[in-house]
């Protein structure tokens, strides 16, 4: 029998089949905070007399003992169960009897998903958030340590100014903390508590869902009941695009990379374990982890407009599409945490090319260095470009980049403002241990 079935009809096979769909696979992700939710649900309806105290007190304690083996890898989906929410309420009925029954009091499948979701989301940005702290914290560490070695900064893909390894890296390490903010309001909307809100229309129970709120620790709740209901697939797709941030991020990084390690530029280098060669040509170290890193960043980048073009044209409510959210954004997860992982390990022992500025074919990138040069002496900045863009003509430019260069304006290459960038990033933090 499934919850919403009144007799013994037989549902089809090939219906069911189809609409469950991949659900028991994600539902299985779902499963602890399905007992999560069922926790503050019980104990909730317990207080407010809906449940006998003695028969809540059972059945969180059932529910506890449930957890720890959903924790221990003991937790699976019967065949014929429908999904995971029916799982954890045949389980605790076979545990404590017919006072199992009354968990589902006040609750539909709809706020008990939406739930789970909004729980599961929440707990996997907070690991989001712990990674893309660990990249942040290398990419700063080696922005830091390659902060003097010079190399030249690009536009259209042509050599434009003076850059520096140390301020491409502090570039990247800004980058992510402006994907944290972004996250971090995704955050928020996934730690608001759509239960009680039942199949969109609350309840004539007396439920407390400020109760059930503070139970969770959540830091607020969709307090309209048919809002909670159409906040599914908004709070996927802030996510994300939170998510896609972060992958435009890693993706144009990576392709960095793999521009840096051509023979051709030849900026910076791997230890030999960390690239791969080829069959045919002995002299190959390919930038394989960038590229697939790259890639895989890019299909994540897909997601948001997968998610608009599902929710699109629903009207309010709960609607079946909705099931399929989870099966577009839940593999992304681990797709994120696989790319911070590797570009991570691969950016520690990454080594730069001490003196690559001094090649000859990065002379012009000190042009306006001597037109600065010259400004500085109080020429007239259009006479000073005129004069140095004559010389570039005539191929008599000449200007020392060795000698050092007078960038130290905020965020210059000479002032790098580590600190500053960090101190935003750990204040960005903050907001996801925030209830």
């Amino acid at each position: 029998m499934k919850l919403w079935q009144k007799t013994n009809t037989t549902l089809s096979e090939r219906i069911e089949s189809f609409t469950v769909g991949r659900d028991r696979e994600f539902d299985l992700l779902l499963a602890p905070y399905d007992v999560q939710g069922s926790i503050a649900h019980v104990t909730m309806l317990g207080e407010v007399g809906l449940m006998p105290p003695e028969e809540a007190a059972q059945a969180v304690a059932g529910l506890q003992q449930i957890a720890g083996e959903i924790e221990a890898g003991q937790f699976v989906i019967e065949e014929g169960v429908e999904d995971v929410h029916s799982q954890v309420e045949l389980l605790l009925t076979r545990r404590i009897g017919e006072a199992g029954k009354k968990i589902h009091s006040g609750r539909s499948r709809n706020d008990q998903v939406a739930l789970d979701i909004k729980l599961y989301l929440r707990a996997q940005l907070r690991r989001v958030a712990e990674q893309t702290g660990l990249l942040f914290g290398c990419l700063q560490q080696q922005s830091e340590r390659f902060r003097d070695y010079l190399i030249p900064g690009y536009t259209h893909l042509q050599v434009a100014m003076p850059s520096s390894i140390g301020l491409w890296l502090g570039a990247y390490a800004e980058s992510l903390s402006d994907d944290l903010a972004l996250l971090a309001a995704a955050y928020e909307l996934t730690n608001k508590n759509p239960l009680g809100s039942g199949a969109g229309y609350g309840s004539s129970l007396p439920l407390d869902r400020y109760r059930t709120t503070e139970l969770l620790g959540m830091g607020g709740l969709h307090y309209n009941s048919v809002y909670a209901q159409m906040s599914r697939g908004k709070t996927e797709k802030a996510v994300a695009n939170g998510l896609s941030a972060l992958a435009v991020t890693l993706a144009r990084l990576s392709m960095d990379c793999c521009l840096f390690l051509s023979q051709d530029l030849n900026f910076i280098s791997f230890p030999s374990e960390l690239t791969t060669g080829s069959s045919i040509m002995p002299h190959k170290k390919n930038p394989d982890v960038f590229e697939l890193i790259r890639a895989r960043c890019n299909r994540i980048q897909a997601l948001p407009n997968e998610l608009s073009l599902l929710i699109a044209n629903l009207p309010s409510g709960y609607h079946r599409d909705l099931q399929l959210t989870k099966e577009i954004l839940f593999p992304a997860f681990t797709v994120l945490f696989d790319c911070m992982t590797m570009a991570t390990l691969m950016l520690e022992e990454m080594q730069v090319r001490p003196d690559i500025i001094n090649d000859e074919k990065y002379r012009y990138a000190f042009s306006v260095e001597a037109v600065n040069e010259l400004v500085n002496q109080g020429v007239p900045f259009r006479e000073a470009y005129r004069q140095v863009g004559n010389t570039i003509e005539q191929g008599r430019f000449t200007f020392d980049g060795t000698k050092g260069l007078q960038h130290e304006h905020v965020g210059s290459i000479g002032n790098l403002c580590t600190a500053e960038i960090r101190s935003v990033f750990e204040n960005t933090l903050q907001r996801f241990t925030h209830r």
